[in-house]
């Protein structure tokens, strides 16, 4: 098999990206990741990034042109998809249309429940009983792409912002690889 190059985006402390870098490994995994891009220089995911010796790079998004720095670097390292692993930042239409269905995003709830930020907060604002994770394409629309896995757990009266966030973390690791594997296996 023949692995595929993909490049992760990331905001935050990586705990997906490094959970792909680790299934990456597996001979029988799709893809390869070959390019990590943050748009915030304190990511504590880039510390996954360099000790893979994966190449990284830090976008300042208030930059004029931004996104084409960005589309010329994956056009560099030959990507054949993106990951959106905790990426606090909306893409724009010109950015999607140029890598149409070929950016994949996991999100913190059972989509189409409960799109954009402060998913734990609504999830027990609203007396959910279940909750989970989504990876999907992305598209023109905030979380609102084809769906490819659902992962989910039901949740304890007690359970908190901290504790929902910790248990759909783990969820996502495994929902992540396994939408990759999907999307691969059809290709």
């Amino acid at each position: 098999m023949v692995k595929k190059n993909a490049c992760v985006f990331i905001s935050g402390y990586g705990s997906n990206l490094k959970s792909l870098i680790s299934n990456s490994r597996n001979h029988n995994f799709p893809v390869n990741i070959s390019l990590v891009i943050t748009n915030n220089f304190k990511a504590k995911g880039l510390l996954h990034a360099k000790k893979n010796s994966i190449p990284y790079f830090i976008i300042n998004t208030k930059r004029r042109n931004f996104e084409n720095k960005v589309l010329n670097l994956i056009k560099k390292y030959n990507i054949s998809l993106i990951c959106l692993a905790g990426y606090m930042k909306i893409i724009s239409k010109g950015f999607i249309s140029a890598y149409k269905k070929k950016i994949i995003n996991v999100h913190p709830s059972l989509l189409p429940k409960y799109k954009g930020l402060n998913t734990y907060e609504k999830i027990i604002q609203n007396k959910e009983k279940k909750t989970g994770c989504t990876v999907h394409f992305v598209n023109e629309k905030l979380d609102s792409g084809k769906l490819i896995v659902q992962k989910s757990f039901f949740i304890k009266k007690d359970d908190k912002v901290d504790i929902l966030k910790k248990k759909t973390q783990k969820l996502e690791h495994k929902a992540f690889s396994e939408a990759i594997i999907k999307i691969y296996r059809y290709n």
